[in-house]
């Protein structure tokens, strides 16, 4: 009698859906319209991956829906593992992958709030005298003359007004703090999310804390769904904050131009299709840790190869997987 019932030995698959794999583009992407109304979870996972998760032959598959009756003894029990829990199948990862997928499309956890009626800009300054009703009437009505550019940006070039004072009151504005730049390599964060998403959302990490807090900067506004998406990604608290005009650009430039982890572009024509592409991902590279992310009208899927201690992953540990959901 043999140890291990064929039929449920054996993995099938699914006819495939067409899906088309590309390498990081050059192009700057840029979120759709509707982006802000995406949805993320919003509840956080047991923070960073933990190095070391002690694991044993007789390892329990994470897939609630499993039918291989018992284990699969010729399968690592250390990976691959997604979000926490290991699977004992190809056929188990890819219902995993396909729950989590359908969990960050549909927003489970509610969509984040897109938009606050907020103090306008010029009155924050006006009551904090900053600025004179003259001097705002002057910019407002230059901002309307030209069609373009920023009150604060008026504000500086017409009358003087200190760029520091704008920063503070755009944080009023936002209740969040203006970050400085004193001793930031912002190469070093590169390895906390893809370039892709520094260059279109402008995210800007600049400082970890303690360890434990990541202070994450915004030029003009702030974007809770890059926020969380990094929170949930590197287990680090997440708080953000605002960065002077003069300041963000060179530093935003600096960072474009680090070294990432690799990262590979899906495009997918359906829903299964990305769940299919990503579940293949997790096959391949069977990571220790793999962790999925709505970030505005992309999924981003992180996998480690490897985890060290630190604040900080390898740089080299790290494959990222990114696909658009807009029209899915």
């Amino acid at each position: 009698m043999p140890l291990l019932n064929p039929r449920s030995a054996r993995a099938t698959r699914p006819d495939e859906p067409e899906i088309a794999e590309f390498p990081e583009p050059a192009r700057r992407l840029r979120p759709s319209s509707g982006a802000a109304r995406a949805g993320i979870v919003t509840e956080r996972e047991s923070a960073a991956p933990a190095a070391g998760r002690p694991r044993n032959l007789f390892a329990t598959c994470a897939n609630p829906h499993c039918r291989s009756g018992w284990m699969h003894l010729w399968r690592s029990s250390s990976a691959p593992i997604f979000e926490g829990g290991w699977s004992c199948s190809a056929r188990c990862t890819a219902s995993i992958v396909e729950a989590a997928v359908r969990r960050e499309v549909e927003g489970r956890g509610g969509a984040i709030e897109s938009h606050r009626h907020r103090v306008p800009l010029g009155l924050v300054m006006l009551e904090q005298g900053w600025i004179t009703p003259d001097q705002l009437r002057q910019a407002l009505e230059a901002q309307r003359l030209a069609g373009a550019g920023r009150l604060g940006q008026w504000l500086v070039r017409k009358h003087g007004v200190g760029e520091s004072l704008v920063t503070r009151a755009l944080g009023l504005q936002w209740s969040c703090p203006a970050l400085s730049l004193d001793a930031c390599d912002v190469e070093a964060f590169a390895v906390l999310l893809p370039r892709l998403f520094v260059d279109a959302f402008g995210a800007l990490p600049v400082r970890v804390a303690a360890g434990k807090l990541l202070y994450l900067g915004f030029e003009e506004r702030l974007d809770p769904v890059v926020a969380m998406a990094i929170e949930r990604m590197s287990g680090l608290r997440v708080e953000s904050g605002l960065v002077a005009e003069a300041l963000f650009g060179p530093a935003h430039a600096r960072m474009l131009g680090a070294a990432f982890p690799p990262v590979r572009l899906i495009e997918a024509s359906s829903r299964p299709a990305i769940a299919q592409a990503f579940a293949r991902a997790v096959e391949e590279l069977a990571p220790v840790e793999a962790r999925l992310a709505r970030v505005h009208d992309f999924l981003w899927l992180r996998t480690w190869r490897s985890l060290e201690p630190g604040a900080l992953p390898a740089r080299d540990s790290i494959h990222d997987l990114i696909c658009s959901v807009g029209t899915n």
